[in-house]
């Protein structure tokens, strides 16, 4: 059985990279640290969000797609529907006149498992949850527009809306490790060592859901972390032996990847751990300068000269 220890992050294709960048930056209060180009089109950028150092399990990327004709996604059946991120539960009332402040408007959203949530739409139509735990214990980023108190620790899970959750449930359980923890109403909790913030993944039941399709304003892919190279290669092979679609390793630079779809039609990565995001500028650089990987390097030039200019406090 495969070792997934927790989250990785979760990636979504959004709209204008400005907006994009204020609302992660400034509104929520997260760091970047890493920004890049998707390696797949050289001429998007791919910012990457988190703590101080980008660390597994606190990390949210995006694609931003203005201008090169992506159309609105559908939310729906196969996909991630929210994001949701951990802040301390006192936090929500603070995080609420918060954005209200920043003409935002966040509203209550169910409360499951205990724990009580705010959901806000980002500028691309993303939804974002800010889910009250005081189970998180992790160190959150502070050097940013929000303090320590309130502050976002990390990814908190994510939902995805599934038409018929058994065969999603039989895979993570006997392909990935992950445990059912449990049903509230329509979900169902999957968690992997030991459940808790970074650790869980809730399947939102819904057979009338419309069939999700990627665009602006939807998310791509989540992904899940794996300790080593060597554990994501066992993995991939039994993958392929049980009939699964997945894909060669593939290099993005802090860390390898192997993507396959789960039965109900969602994205999975396995991504490992390191070598991290201070492998190409010091940490407390992270985010500062146009990160490229050694094979495009030698086209930074036309690159540089087609991506939208953008302002930030890094």
């Amino acid at each position: 059985m495969p070792d997934i220890l927790s989250l990785h992050h979760v990636t979504a294709t959004v709209d204008h990279a400005q907006p994009d960048l204020d609302f992660c930056l400034e509104h929520l209060g997260l760091r970047l640290v890493k920004k890049t180009v998707n390696f797949d089109n050289h001429h998007v950028y791919h910012f990457y969000y988190g703590d101080e150092r980008g660390t597994p399990g606190t990390i949210w990327t995006t694609f931003p797609y203005a201008g090169y004709g992506v159309p609105v996604g559908i939310k729906g059946a196969g996909q991630v529907t929210t994001t949701s991120f951990s802040v301390p539960a006192a936090s929500l009332a603070w995080w609420r006149q918060r954005l209200e402040a920043a003409g935002l408007a966040p509203a209550d959203d169910e409360t499951r498992f205990g724990e009580a949530a705010l959901v806000v739409v980002d500028p691309s139509g993303l939804l974002i949850e800010l889910v009250g735990s005081d189970a998180d214990t992790r160190t959150p980023w502070t050097a940013g527009t929000v303090d320590g108190t309130h502050a976002i620790r990390g990814l908190h899970s994510v939902t995805m809306t599934i038409a018929n959750p058994g065969p999603t449930i039989a895979f993570m359980e006997e392909r990935l490790g992950w445990t059912n923890a449990g049903q509230d109403g329509a979900r169902t909790r999957m968690t992997v060592h030991g459940g808790g913030p970074g650790r869980s993944i809730d399947l939102l039941h819904n057979p009338t859901a419309p069939r999700a399709r990627n665009g602006v304003g939807t998310v791509h892919h989540v992904a899940m972390a794996i300790g080593t190279g060597e554990e994501q290669l066992a993995l991939r092979e039994e993958l392929l032996r049980a009939g699964a679609g997945v894909t060669e390793v593939r290099d993005r630079q802090y860390f390898t990847s192997i993507y396959f779809r789960e039965p109900g039609g969602v994205l999975f990565e396995v991504a490992t751990m390191a070598p991290g995001f201070a492998v190409d500028e010091a940490p407390d650089a992270l985010g500062r300068d146009l990160k490229l990987p050694p094979w495009e390097e030698p086209h930074r030039g036309s690159i540089t000269a087609g991506l939208a200019q953008v302002r930030y406090r890094a």
